[in-house]
Formats: C-alpha cells, sequence, structure tokens
C-alpha cells in the first residue's frame, strides 16, 4: 500500500525514476477499484434500463487516476533509460501496448541516468572488488 500511496504523492512529477513496485502496485490498486466498480455496476444493470450511477463513478474514478498514472508510467520509462515521450508508443496500432507492456516489466537501470538516481541502489549489495595483482 506504501507504494501506492507514492506514487499518489508523486502524482505530478513527471521527472525522477520509479520502480517496478511503485508502478505495478499502483496498476493493480487500480485494477481492483475498476474490479469492484464493476460489480457494483451488476445489480445496477439488472433492469431494462440501467443506471448511470456506476458508470458515472467509474468515468469519475478514471479522470481522477489519469494524471498519477502517466506521471509513474513516465517515471518508469525514465528507470529503464527511455525517455517520456516512449508513452506514445502505446499509440501504435497492435504493437504499441504490447511494447509500452514490455519496457514496464524491465528491470531498473543499476546506475545513475539523466533523470537521477536509482532508486534500487540502497537494497543492491555492494559488488566485489577484484584484487588488483601486481
Amino acid at each position: 500500500m506504501s507504494w501506492f500511496i507514492l506514487a499518489w504523492q508523486r502524482a505530478t512529477d513527471f521527472s525522477g525514476r520509479s520502480r517496478r513496485k511503485e508502478y505495478w502496485y499502483f496498476t493493480l490498486f487500480n485494477c481492483i477499484v475498476f474490479l469492484f466498480l464493476l460489480l457494483f455496476a451488476i445489480p445496477f444493470s439488472a433492469d431494462e434500463k440501467p443506471s448511470l450511477l456506476p458508470l458515472g463513478l467509474m468515468g469519475a474514478y478514471s479522470l481522477i487516476v489519469m494524471v498519477p498514472g502517466l506521471a509513474v508510467t513516465i517515471r518508469r520509462l525514465h528507470d529503464i533509460g527511455k525517455s517520456g515521450w516512449w508513452y506514445f508508443i502505446a499509440f501504435v496500432p497492435l504493437v504499441g501496448g504490447f511494447v509500452l507492456f514490455f519496457f514496464t516489466l524491465l528491470d531498473s537501470e543499476p546506475y545513475a541516468n539523466q533523470w537521477g538516481l536509482d532508486p534500487k541502489a540502497a537494497e543492491r549489495a555492494p559488488m566485489p572488488t577484484a584484487p588488483i595483482y601486481p
């Protein structure tokens, strides 16, 4: 849950880097909320004339999470060394969404890049150095 909250705290921050955990926990939580809203909509659609309340709630939630979702995706792209402009590859028919999905699965660059320091640097074990023999 802390990763989801972190994504909301950085909702308008389009610079920097986001780890896979932050991106995927944010995405998972949003999928759970949408599933809940969809299940909430089922009893309302039993009538011949469906209610607009569940659809309105889903639309409102979609608008609320649009900017934080875009921000965390762009920071995720920064984490693998790609520009945020790569987000627009999702609009390429048939393959664009798969390419963006693949990018979100990649591991962080293990060093600082132009968007900041490695967010996993504290967790990475220092690499042993080989002794230098004369």
